[in-house]
């Protein structure tokens, strides 16, 4: 016999979360681990569990579903969204072949959900998961804020704090008037979700928030650079600095 499938349910609904546990309990293929009131915890408590599947709630307060998902990165297991008729996401989750339910869970539903995860490939999940949160980033861009996960901390990064951010490999450096971050993310995607009247690409290798711009020096025939308002010294490429001009 296959060892039951290890759950965690994240609802900030404590009824809604009774609901399921209870629609689940008919399923001896599903072994509930575990359950969060927040997206805060679920980010924490999958750390430390370890589940093949997390029933997610879509609306919460601070930490939606889609955050949780983006800041769990490749540690996020099989994801099933549960959602009370948001037409944004079930398209959304149509159109990536992602497993979702509504409220209120019918047993008939949930029953087909856990016999489509046991044929599921985590690549194809992976992916797909990847792809819902960048759409969700461009429906809210541009956004007020950025997610770091760290350790056992999630740090919530308003836009307005961050002085520039540097391409480093397959991360980013985030940085702020009082400090830095490491993020898993791309320059260009980041590019793309932030407001433009204020974050410009002065290299391939720099996005620069202009209100920390203190000014422009020419540090050789053919080179540039910004100093920020810190003293801090960016370079700036040719072409950046006739987008900065």
């Amino acid at each position: 016999m296959n060892q039951p499938k290890r759950a965690l349910i994240v609802d900030d609904e404590p009824l809604a979360r009774q609901a399921l546990k209870i629609a689940l309990a008919e399923f001896e293929q599903i072994e509930i681990v575990g359950e969060c009131a927040n997206g805060f915890e679920a980010v924490t408590t999958v750390k430390t569990v370890k589940p093949d599947i997390i029933f997610l709630d879509i609306q919460m307060p601070k930490l939606d579903g889609f955050d949780v998902v983006e800041l769990l990165g490749e540690d996020a297991p099989f994801i099933v969204f549960v959602t009370a008729h948001d037409e944004f996401a079930i398209k959304a989750f149509e159109t990536h072949a992602l497993d979702y339910l509504l409220k209120p869970v019918k047993p008939e539903r949930l029953a087909k959900t856990l016999k489509q995860l046991e044929k599921r490939r985590p690549s194809k999940a992976d992916e797909s998961l990847k792809e819902i949160i960048h759409s969700h980033h461009k429906r809210l861009a541009p956004l007020s804020r950025l997610l770091v996960h760290e350790k056992t901390n999630v740090i919530i990064i308003p836009v307005e704090e961050i002085t520039h951010i540097k391409a480093q490999d397959d991360y980013v450096c985030i940085y702020t008037t009082r400090t830095s971050y490491l993020k898993h993310e791309r320059l260009s995607r980041l590019e793309e979700m932030l407001d433009s009247s204020c974050f410009h690409r002065i290299h391939r290798s720099y996005l620069l928030n202009i209100n920390y711009l203190s000014k422009i020096e020419t540090t050789s025939k053919d080179s540039r650079a910004a100093i920020l308002k810190n003293g801090e010294m960016l370079p700036i490429s040719r072409s950046g600095y006739s987008r900065l001009i």
